[in-house]
């Protein structure tokens, strides 16, 4: 159970950052999305791996839960912590493509408050993962 919770941690880790370069060399160029990796990877690095802590946690919970009724809401919490990581972490580069939409001021706001998105997302990250550790923890009390 832990091999595999733990290879599902390193894929979500991985393929968070996947994404991230993804869509930022998509929008931007591959030496933009390098440029903004470098400048801000230990927030990136951390959402993701926090990211993959959630996700490899919440394998190993369903695993020794088998399917209970909790594992759903789990799930939902998981799922909702993960997605306000990951906009938190992707929010400001709408500042690329807002432009061509013409909401000049809604782009000023992303980017002006650039560092507190990626610092609302670690606090997401850290509250799934005290949530869900909290869970498993629980059911070995049991």
């Amino acid at each position: 159970m832990f091999v595999k919770a733990t290879i599902y941690g390193l894929s979500g880790t991985l393929s968070l950052v996947g994404i991230y370069f993804g869509i930022i060399s998509s929008l931007s160029g591959w030496n933009f999305a390098l440029d903004q990796f470098f400048q801000f990877w230990y927030f990136i690095v951390s959402l993701a791996i926090g990211f993959g802590i959630q996700l490899g946690l919440y394998v190993y919970l369903k695993n020794i839960v088998h399917k209970s009724n909790e594992s759903g809401k789990i799930l939902a919490i998981s799922g909702t912590t993960s997605t306000g990581a990951m906009i938190s972490c992707c929010a400001h580069y709408l500042v690329n493509i807002l432009p061509i939409l013409g909401v000049t001021g809604f782009v000023s706001i992303i980017s002006q408050y650039q560092i507190k998105l990626f610092w609302i997302g670690i606090v997401f990250n850290i509250a799934g993962i005290i949530y869900i550790a909290r869970k498993v923890i629980k059911f070995y009390q049991k």
